[in-house]
């Protein structure tokens, strides 16, 4: 029996990983370049080494794809970030110096998401290049991971350990602050860049609270 020839110059599918998560990491790629509108479910395929049946099969229309695209990032940010906060809630009975120190521990995972998935700011940024279209998107995706820094910092200010009066916004600027970070590294990629932007993040979260103790 004759095993079917793969077409020329088609990519092989990566067999070790589940063909949705290959798709997805296709997927998120080409979306992330281009956008929405220029991206089709024939290149997605091409690139993910399978045919355009199989990605309908496991992610439906385009939109649907997009869609779960972003819910894929979202799961992998929201696992990293949920545990970083719990361990600054926690800290923030223990005092204002704890909690300060636990504020820049959460930051530093955060910057390290992003510089470690740079495709997370690129599709985000193609995204919000059309703030009326795929707003949904922000509401699934983005709001619960805002509020759950939001209400870390209610929280921390109640508790005294912080003066923080408008945490949504301090939300927002250090979220694009970052985004605007790994862009900048993708065209000057280095230590250096890396080293400057902690250090900037870091200054300003003194700058908001007061440094922590040693």
């Amino acid at each position: 029996m004759t095993m079917p020839r793969r077409r020329p110059g088609r990519p092989r599918r990566d067999e070790t990983r589940p063909t949705r998560e290959v798709v997805l990491t296709a997927a998120t790629a080409l979306f992330a370049e281009r956008g929405f509108d220029a991206v089709g479910l024939r290149e997605v395929a091409a690139a993910a080494g399978v045919d355009v049946a199989t990605v309908a099969h496991h992610t439906g229309t385009k939109a649907a794809l997009y869609d779960a695209c972003f819910a894929r990032v979202f799961a992998a940010e929201r696992e990293v970030l949920t545990a970083a906060a719990e361990q600054a809630r926690a800290a923030v009975d223990a005092g204002p110096e704890a909690a300060r120190r636990a504020l820049h521990e959460l930051v530093d995972v955060f910057v390290d998401f992003l510089e470690d998935r740079p495709e997370t700011t690129a599709l985000w940024l193609r995204r919000w290049l059309e703030p009326q279209r795929h707003a949904e998107l922000d509401k699934r995706y983005a709001e619960p991971l805002y509020r759950l820094v939001g209400q870390l910092l209610t929280a921390a200010a109640a508790a005294g350990a912080l003066d923080e009066p408008t945490p949504h916004i301090t939300v927002r600027s250090l979220v694009w602050a970052t985004h605007g970070h790994v862009v900048a590294l993708a065209a000057a990629p280095g230590a250096r860049e890396r080293r400057e932007f902690r250090t900037f993040v870091h200054r300003m979260l003194d700058g908001l609270y007061g440094p922590p103790a040693p």
